[in-house]
């Protein structure tokens, strides 16, 4: 196996400590996201995943959004650690938003009526194979992200803020930036509970 490949997969954790600065130039981080668009396999090459790159204000627009809801249905006195949650996402030099887009879906559901209940499941599956590609090809430039799940909060709003197609269905959001602390041991489930292997 190629060793770059088995670091870069390995290097790639939840960093929640990222700072405004970035290591690589935005040009080159759109470049990383197309390659994982064009590479990312989905079923029947439907290609339903979206992503869109929010920078500068836009990025801070976001978080200011879901920071926004959040406080509105919360208490007051337990609202402080969940402002600093956020207040550390939007300290990144970016965002990317992960859709899916269900006109792609509802095509295939057409198409192939027989596979028509198993087509949302392949699609979600071809959704987290394209966030670990962009997740971990931000890791091997040199830049911090983590996934957040925030969509069910916001997602009529972002829709209308950044002109996406009402098809596109808002999965989750990728703060990244320049790392500024390595995250702490991962704890492992033992293998033998996870993976069985008959000879």
């Amino acid at each position: 196996m190629n060793e770059a490949l088995r670091t870069a997969l390995a290097a790639r954790r939840t960093y929640y400590k990222i700072g405004p600065d970035s290591p690589v130039a935005d040009a080159e981080v759109e470049k990383l996201v197309e390659f994982a668009l064009l590479n990312t396999p989905s079923p029947f090459n439907s290609q339903s995943g979206r992503v869109v790159l929010l920078l500068g204000d836009n990025h801070r627009k976001l978080w200011d959004l879901i920071l926004g809801k959040l406080r509105a249905g919360m208490a007051a006195e337990k609202f402080p650690p969940t402002a600093n949650k956020i207040a550390g996402f939007a300290a990144g030099h970016g965002s990317l938003l992960f859709y899916d887009d269900q006109a792609a879906v509802e095509k295939l559901q057409r198409d192939m009526p027989a596979y028509r209940d198993a087509f949302p499941v392949y699609s979600s599956q071809s959704a987290g194979m394209l966030q670990l590609m962009v997740w971990t090809l931000l890791r091997d430039a040199g830049i911090g992200a983590s996934l957040q799940h925030y969509g069910n909060l916001i997602e009529a709003e972002a829709a209308e803020a950044w002109g996406v197609p009402p098809s596109w269905r808002l999965l989750a959001q990728m703060p990244f930036g320049a790392i500024q602390a390595e995250p702490g041991p991962k704890k492992q489930t033992p293998l033998p509970e996870r993976l069985k292997v008959f000879r």
